[in-house]
C-alpha cells in the first residue's frame, strides 16, 4: 500500500475522514440535543454523544499504531485531541501510547494501577459500595481508574505534570460550565453518555484476552519470565464480533473486535481488519466469540469480575463463553 502526502494509506484517505466526520457531527450534534428541552432530544444526543466517544477512542488507538497518517507526529497530535476529547488527556499521550504498544509487545495487560490490592486496602464499606453501583451498572472500576490517572498528576514530582494536568483539567472544566450555563440537566446527559461509553469500551476489553496482568507504574520492561510468544499471544486473544453475518455491524466499534488479526498485524488500519480477518482465518471460529454469546456472561459475571483477577475460560465448544468472566480495569486509555 502506497503512501499519500497526509494519509498512510491511500485507500484510507476516505474512510478516514468518513469516520472522523461523522463522530465530530454526532459529538456536536449530540451537544446541542441534550441541551434542548425534551426526553427524546435528550436521549437522541446521549446516544450520538456516546457513540461519538467510542470512535474516537478507537481513534486513539489507530493513531498510537501510526495506521492513520504518515507522519508519527501527525498521529500523535491527533491522538492527543482525541485524549482530550475522551477525557483520557491528564497524563501524557506518549504514556497512553507506550503502554499500549507494551501490550502488543509483551503480550500482557499491563496496568499502572492495580484497583483491587488498592480496594484491598480500604474500609470495608467501599469495596461494598463499587460493588453496588458495579450491580447497578454504573462502571465504578472505570471511574477509579480515571481518578486515579489524574490524582497520579498532581501527586507527582515534576511539576510539569501537574501544570499540564491543571490546564487539562481546567479546559475540561470549562467545557461542562458552557453546558450548564446552557442547560444543567445537559450535564446529567453527558454523564450517561459518557458511561455508556465506558460500557462498551470495556465490554470489548473484557472479551480479547486472556493475557497474564502485569502491574508496571512506570512502564518498565516485563520480566523476562512473562515473555510470551506469538502462539501464546493468538491463543490468548479472541475477536468478539458484534456480527459476523453482518461484518458492517463491527464498523459501531471501527472494527475493534477484529482482534486476533489486529493483533497478528497491529499496523493495519481499521477499514481492512475484516478483509484481513477473512484471509488469516477464513471459516475458522476457534477464536471467535460473538458478542451474542458474550452477553449473558458480562451481566452474570458483573461483579465476580470485579473482584476476581481470574478471567476463567474459554470452552472449545458448546456455550463456549459460559465460564469466559472476562477482565477489567484494563482499558488502554488509563495510563499514567
Amino acid at each position: 500500500m502506497s503512501k499519500s502526502a497526509l494519509f498512510r494509506y491511500n485507500n484510507g484517505v476516505v474512510p478516514n475522514i468518513a469516520a472522523l466526520a461523522y463522530a465530530g457531527v454526532a459529538y456536536l450534534g449530540g451537544l446541542v440535543l441534550i441541551t434542548r428541552q425534551g426526553l427524546a432530544p435528550d436521549l437522541l444526543g446521549t446516544l450520538l454523544v456516546a457513540h461519538a466517544l467510542v470512535i474516537f477512542a478507537y481513534f486513539i488507538h489507530e493513531f498510537a499504531h501510526g495506521a492513520v497518517f504518515s507522519k508519527s507526529s501527525d498521529n500523535d497530535r491527533a491522538g492527543e485531541v482525541m485524549a482530550w476529547l475522551t477525557g483520557a488527556c491528564f497524563a501524557s499521550y506518549a504514556g497512553l501510547k507506550e503502554k499500549h504498544l507494551r501490550h502488543h509487545a509483551d503480550r500482557l495487560d499491563v496496568v499502572t494501577f492495580d484497583y483491587r490490592e488498592f480496594l484491598k486496602k480500604q474500609p470495608r464499606w467501599v469495596i461494598k459500595l463499587v460493588l453496588a453501583l458495579e450491580w447497578a451498572y454504573i462502571p465504578a472500576v472505570e471511574i477509579l481508574m480515571h481518578s486515579f490517572v489524574i490524582a497520579a498528576q498532581f501527586n507527582h514530582s515534576d511539576p510539569a505534570r501537574k501544570r499540564r494536568a491543571l490546564i487539562m483539567l481546567a479546559s475540561r472544566v470549562a467545557l461542562f460550565g458552557v453546558l450548564a450555563c446552557i442547560s444543567v440537566k445537559s450535564l446529567l446527559f453527558y454523564a450517561l453518555a459518557y458511561m455508556l461509553f465506558l460500557h462498551v469500551l470495556r465490554f470489548m476489553d473484557a472479551f480479547q484476552h486472556t493475557f497474564d496482568v502485569y502491574e508496571s507504574r512506570e512502564l518498565t520492561a516485563a520480566p523476562p519470565e512473562l515473555v510470551r510468544d506469538r502462539a501464546y499471544e493468538h491463543a490468548n486473544t479472541y475477536s468478539n464480533v458484534l456480527s459476523l453475518s453482518h461484518p458492517s455491524l463491527n464498523l459501531l466499534t471501527l472494527n475493534f473486535a477484529y482482534h486476533n488479526a489486529h493483533h497478528a498485524r497491529p499496523a493495519v488500519p481499521w477499514h481492512e481488519l475484516p478483509a484481513l480477518h477473512e484471509k488469516l482465518y477464513g471459516a475458522d471460529r476457534t477464536q471467535v466469540l460473538p458478542a451474542t454469546a458474550l452477553f449473558s456472561t458480562w451481566h452474570r459475571n458483573r461483579l465476580r469480575r470485579v473482584t476476581d483477577p481470574d478471567y476463567g475460560e474459554v470452552k472449545p465448544e458448546g456455550d463456549r463463553a459460559h465460564d469466559f468472566v472476562g477482565a477489567v480495569g484494563v482499558s488502554f486509555l488509563t495510563a499514567v
